[in-house]
């Protein structure tokens, strides 16, 4: 829906004095990948999706999306729980509130349930982006200014098929639009692994960067034996090689990796960020609204991290372009982002979510100018991948 037309004479305090929230709509989606996309706990061919739609008492609609792998396999939420648990919890403790501060209605949100990151995340961005259309303004300029309009991206390889995979990196390379890949390690033996690594280093260019994210499937011992083939790789990263909870493992492996080692799942609060960054369990921290549950707690978690001495990369969970774009406004606030960040989840859908996919160009991509996220679900699409049952 398009934000009402406003005069000349209107206000900023007229236009918010409206902005109390009528209603909040929730849909899953389930839209086909392009491939088979493997982590070492679970495989999807099709990315799944809810969609939340927030109505303020301006007539204005914002959208926000939380995305999930294959259930609750990558953290304790699915689009079923999700779903049921704002329909039933979360909405219902933002109707009639203000839906102009943000900071007071994610306090509701952290009342009315524990955890569900995913779920609120999806809520604040759809609040975020209402209030952007309310005010005319991109939603970057709602969390503090952009400083970067664009950010170097990373592609993620994870079929398992090696050729298929050094066909993919090439044609994306040649389409200008990743240079940079992270390679889905875990799902197979390490050997295993590794050759295909060692294939992927041969086949493509001379100085390409390649990340290896491990997704928690390897215990410290298979790490001690196997780091020094990592670094003859010359791997620019590797990501939660060990399960989230072990801290103290990440933190002995970065002593004796000449390789830096990045946080993911160990990492969802401001907490868990200090007490990594005290730990010296990492020197990269990832960031994803589906973990931190807001914008505003991402760029908290991503202060905590900076002022330990951490290293911030931008990543995703296969967001359409609706997901990415929260992510990508807020990635384009925070005052470093060495790694750029990895948010290729539109191109690997079969179609997009959304009316205008967000823009990919010299291996970058493009922040949306807004207003709000600066992109509108598609109707038709959205009506041809929900979930009926």
């Amino acid at each position: 829906m398009a934000s009402p037309a406003h005069t000349p004479h209107d206000t900023a305090p007229d236009l918010i004095r409206d902005t109390r929230v009528r209603d909040i709509q929730t849909t899953i989606l389930d839209v086909p990948t392009t491939r088979r996309h493997k982590l070492s706990n679970t495989a999807v061919t099709h990315q799944n999706y809810v969609h939340v739609r927030v109505r303020f008492e301006n007539g204005v609609v914002g959208y926000g999306e939380a995305a999930t792998l294959g259930g609750p396999r990558w953290s304790e939420e699915s689009v079923e729980a999700i779903k049921a648990n704002i329909d039933t919890y979360l909405a219902p403790a933002l109707i009639g509130a203000p839906g102009c501060q943000l900071e007071a209605a994610n306090l509701l949100l952290d009342a009315a349930a524990k955890r569900n990151t995913a779920a609120k995340s999806a809520l604040n961005a759809a609040l975020l982006d209402a209030l952007g259309r309310t005010l005319d303004l991109p939603a970057t300029a709602l969390l503090g200014g952009a400083v970067r309009d664009r950010i170097s991206v990373i592609w993620a390889l994870a079929s398992g098929d090696v050729i298929q995979e050094v066909e993919e990196a090439k044609s994306k390379i040649a389409a200008r639009q990743f240079n940079r890949f992270k390679i889905k390690l875990g799902f197979a033996d390490i050997r295993t692994d590794l050759r295909r690594l060692e294939r992927l280093r041969a086949e493509l260019p001379e100085g390409t960067e390649i990340i290896a994210d491990i997704n928690q499937g390897w215990s410290e011992a298979d790490c001690r034996k196997w780091l020094p083939a990592l670094e003859a790789l010359d791997l620019s990263l590797i990501e939660q090689p060990l399960e989230a909870g072990n801290l103290a493992g990440m933190a002995r492996l970065a002593k004796i990796s000449r390789i830096p080692l990045m946080l993911d799942e160990g990492v969802f609060s401001p907490q868990d960020a200090l007490h990594g960054a005290a730990m010296g369990a990492g020197s990269v921290l990832s960031l994803k609204l589906c973990k931190h549950g807001s914008t505003q707690a991402l760029q908290r978690v991503a202060g905590v991290a900076l002022a330990g001495g951490q290293e911030l990369y931008g990543g995703c969970l296969l967001e359409s372009s609706l997901g990415a774009a929260a992510h990508v406004a807020v990635f384009a606030t925070l005052p470093s982002l060495t790694w750029g960040c990895e948010h290729f989840g539109p191109l690997i859908l079969s179609e997009d979510t959304t009316q205008d996919s967000l823009v990919y160009e010299d291996f970058h991509v493009l922040v949306p100018q807004g207003p709000g996220l600066g992109v509108v679900p598609d109707a038709d699409r959205t009506m041809r991948f929900q979930r009926t049952e």
